[in-house]
This record gives C-alpha cells, sequence and structure tokens, in this order.
C-alpha cells in the first residue's frame, strides 16, 4: 500500500513508534473512526519495534501478534511511514502543527546502568546488546560480544536475563531453523562458554522471569540447573501460601532447588556439559579487569541479606571470574524531541492515563517505563486508545490539520508496500538455510531491496 494523503473527513492521528504500542493503539482507534486517517511514523524502514528486534527469535509464538499488526496496517485509513524519526526528520511541534492528535509510542532505547566502578570496561555491556546482535537491528552488525570465556555473569532476574542465557547455551543447531543472525550462529560455534550466572540483588521470592521461561531454562539441552539449596530453604514453608500463579513460579524454583531430580533429569545434568547458575542475594560492586588493564576479568559480588521485601548489603565479598558481564536491570526512554516531556530520572514521560497534554499521548514503555509482557503493552495501549478516542469525539476533518500532506520535509520515508517487498526478500533468503528468514541488517540493505 502506498501513502494515501488524501483529505479524510475525520480527524488526522499520529503515531510515533511503530512497535506493539503503536499498533495496538492504532487497532482501535481506527475501528471507533474509520472516518480518521492515522499515520504510524517509524524510525526504522521496518514495523514491529521489539517484537522483531527484541522478542527472542526461538519465542516465535510470541511473535504471533504480528498477524493482528498486519491487519492494522492494511486498513485503509492507515499509513506506515517508516525511516522517519522524531527529532532528526521532524519535530514534535511539526507533528502539533498538522495533527489533530499525536500518541508517542517509540519505546526504550538505553539500558539502565549499575552505577559501579569498572562498569566501563571492555565486555561489561547491556543484555540489549546481545539482544540486538542476534535478532539483527541496524547498528550492531559490527558488534563484538566475547564468548571467549568460560564463565558469562547475567546481573537480573527477569526474562530478558533468561532469553541471553538461552540464546548463549542453547545448541547452534537448534537455534539455526529461526531468524538468528548468520553472526550470532558464528559466533556460538567457537563459544567456550561453559556456565552462564544470573545474579539476582534479592531472593527468590522476587525473581521477575515467567514460568515458561523458567521451565525452557531446566529443560535446555546439555545444561545443568545450579541452584543453591540456602537460599531456597527459608521460603520453603510460604509457598502454599502464595497467589497463583505466582505461586506455580516459586513452587517451580524450590522444587527444583530443593528436590532430587527425577531419573531423566538427573542422567541429562549428570551428562551435560554446560550450566546455568541462579546466584540470589548477590550485588555487584565492581567490575575488575584482568592483565591488560581495559577488559573486564572477574565481578566482585556483596552478599545480601533478606530484610523483609529489601536486603542489606553485608560485608561478605565474593568473587566471579568472567570475561563477559551483562547488565539486565531494566529499561529507559530517550527524549527523542527537545519538546518532548520528559523525566529524566524515570526516563518516561509523564503522563496520567496516557494523557500529556491537549492532544498529545503516550503508551507502551515510554509512558509506563518497562514492565511486563506484550499482553500489559497491549492492555495499556487499547486504555490510551480509549482516551484518545474519547478526546477526538466531535472533531472532524474541518479543524484544519493538513495530517501526512503537511509533513514535507521527509522524501524518504518507506511505505508499508516497501515493508511487504523486505519481507519477501528476507523469507525467500532464509529457505535454502532452512531458516524462517534471514534478516537485512543494515538500513542501506533494507533501502537497496525496496529500489531493485
Amino acid at each position: 500500500k502506498a501513502f494515501s494523503v488524501e483529505a479524510s473527513s475525520g480527524p488526522k492521528v499520529a503515531v510515533i513508534g511503530g512497535g506493539a504500542a503503536g499498533f495496538y493503539a492504532t487497532q482501535q482507534i481506527a475501528k471507533a473512526r474509520p472516518d480518521a486517517q492515522i499515520d504510524i511514523y517509524e524510525k526504522l524502514p521496518v514495523p514491529f519495534g521489539l517484537v522483531r528486534f527484541g522478542v527472542a527469535p526461538d519465542h516465535q509464538d510470541v511473535k504471533k501478534c504480528i498477524s493482528t499488526f498486519n491487519k492494522s496496517a492494511e486498513m485503509k485509513n492507515v499509513n506506515f511511514i517508516g525511516n522517519t524519526a522524531l527529532g532528526t526528520d521532524f519535530s514534535l511541534g511539526d507533528l502539533q502543527r498538522c495533527y489533530d492528535s499525536v500518541l508517542l509510542t517509540y519505546g526504550t532505547d538505553e539500558d539502565r546502568r549499575l552505577g559501579i566502578p569498572g562498569e566501563d570496561l571492555k565486555n561489561v555491556l547491556g543484555a540489549r546488546d546481545l539482544v540486538s546482535v542476534y535478532n539483527g537491528l541496524p547498528g550492531y552488525e559490527n558488534f563484538d560480544i566475547n564468548l571467549d570465556t568460560d564463565t558469562v555473569v547475567v546481573v537480573g532476574v527477569g526474562n530478558v536475563s533468561i532469553d541471553v542465557a538461552r540464546l548463549i547455551l542453547t545448541p547452534v543447531d537448534t537455534l539455526r531453523k529461526y531468524d538468528v543472525t548468520e553472526a550470532w550462529l558464528e559466533k556460538l560455534k567457537t563459544s567456550r562458554v561453559k556456565r552462564v550466572v544470573l545474579v539476582g540483588r534479592r531472593g527468590p521470592l522476587h525473581v521477575s522471569f515467567t514460568i515458561k521461561e523458567l521451565r525452557e531454562m531446566t529443560k535446555l539441552e546439555g545444561t545443568k540447573t545450579i541452584f543453591h539449596k540456602e537460599q531456597f530453604l527459608p521460603i520453603q514453608d510460604i509457598v502454599s501460601k502464595l497467589e497463583r500463579p505466582r505461586k506455580r513460579l516459586i513452587e517451580l524454583l524450590v522444587n527444583t532447588a530443593l528436590k532430587e531430580p527425577d531419573a531423566k533429569t538427573k542422567e541429562r545434568w549428570d551428562n551435560a556439559k554446560q550450566a546455568w547458575e541462579l546466584q540470589l542475594l548477590r550485588s555487584p560492586i565492581e567490575a575488575v579487569a584482568g592483565s591488560d588493564g581495559k577488559s573486564v576479568a572477574k565481578l566482585k559480588l556483596a552478599v545480601n541479606i533478606p530484610k523483609g521485601d529489601s536486603v542489606e548489603q553485608s560485608d561478605v565479598i565474593e568473587e566471579i571470574e568472567t570475561g563477559l558481564v551483562l547488565r539486565s536491570i531494566g529499561f529507559k526512554s530517550i527524549q527523542a524531541d527537545p519538546s518532548v516531556q520528559f523525566d529524566f530520572k524515570k526516563g518516561i514521560v509523564p503522563n496520567k492515563d496516557g494523557r500529556v497534554s491537549d492532544g498529545l499521548y503516550t503508551a507502551g514503555w515510554l509512558g509506563t517505563g518497562p514492565r511486563g509482557v506484550i499482553i500489559d503493552t497491549m492492555n495499556n495501549a487499547f486504555k490510551v486508545a480509549g482516551n484518545v478516542i474519547k478526546d477526538l469525539d466531535g472533531v472532524t476533518g474541518d479543524s484544519g490539520k493538513a495530517g501526512r500532506a503537511g509533513m514535507t520535509n521527509i522524501g524518504h520515508a518507506t511505505t508499508w508496500h516497501d515493508w511487504k517487498k523486505i519481507e519477501q526478500i528476507e523469507e525467500e533468503a532464509g529457505k535454502p538455510k532452512g531458516k524462517l528468514r534471514e534478516k537485512l541488517w543494515t538500513v542501506d540493505a533494507m533501502l537497496n531491496a525496496i529500489k531493485n
């Protein structure tokens, strides 16, 4: 579908960010106001944000929401405008001049830092960097991840931490059928990693990963699970009092830590050449350089003592020798344009139920902070879209807003039709390798594919 810039009889709505929040909000607004013209602006030439570049390649079931997004993008009153960035190609002022409503859904761009000495050493990275390499995010095609080490430490105990541990430890031949980048598969072939340690500040009651991800790790081929019994003994009597679904997760954790595995699991773990380890009640306090003075060689951890729902740091220090430390303690958004109201401490656009100011809204992680899974983003986007629809009640095409036709400085923009070309090329490139697709990794490659 090429750009549709003819005057609509209803309001003009701009959605900034073509990820899950943007598409879910668009779906609701387009259905409620078929007279509206909704334009989705996306920084990359391709849509879907973290659904394409964040969700793990071996979790294709989580990406099924793309079929819903496709239906929204193909509605007559929706345009996808790719390769255009707020703050670079246009300003918030431009959008407010041309649109009745502007919805910011451009997500998170940075990872939260640990704030410890040695964090700037080589091979101390964000987990997001590794995710971007195996998922083929433009800008990461030459990014080096050091797997020439026995042990990788991941600081954080959420689903992203589990994802990166799994993508490091999963056999290459298992991953090959998905849309993992060839660069990551090649990196895994020469990997020396035998152990991935997940470090959490608090105890087992406060892990953030979900049961599906935990179960996958306990059953991962060729990989043993290492839990430390003393970290789970104090909570074994509490499990029965917890509410579902939390109870099921903690139950699996406690049973894995304290009960003898069944014969099949025991045999698998006994023969495993790799391990993943959960090291809780620990806080990183320093990344220490090796003999070159530049690259991380060990991570110092303070042992924590539980105090109610929090912890108190003790004087006991432990060390883990490692050549790769990945921080995975959350993401934060950026202020894409100087005019965007922004809370730099929280890393969000301040809002009340998605409302920022008259005609300006935010949804998804830009408005809530990084939390939950895709269904949580969907629920938030639906709620904010409901407020956009409510505020547009009575607004017609007579407002004088030009919409896309007034955005004159973005001649290099790409269309939904262009994306479908890229998608076809990627799927065809993947077929000879038995992969779902072979992603085009650079913006130049994408734009050249469209031209050709």
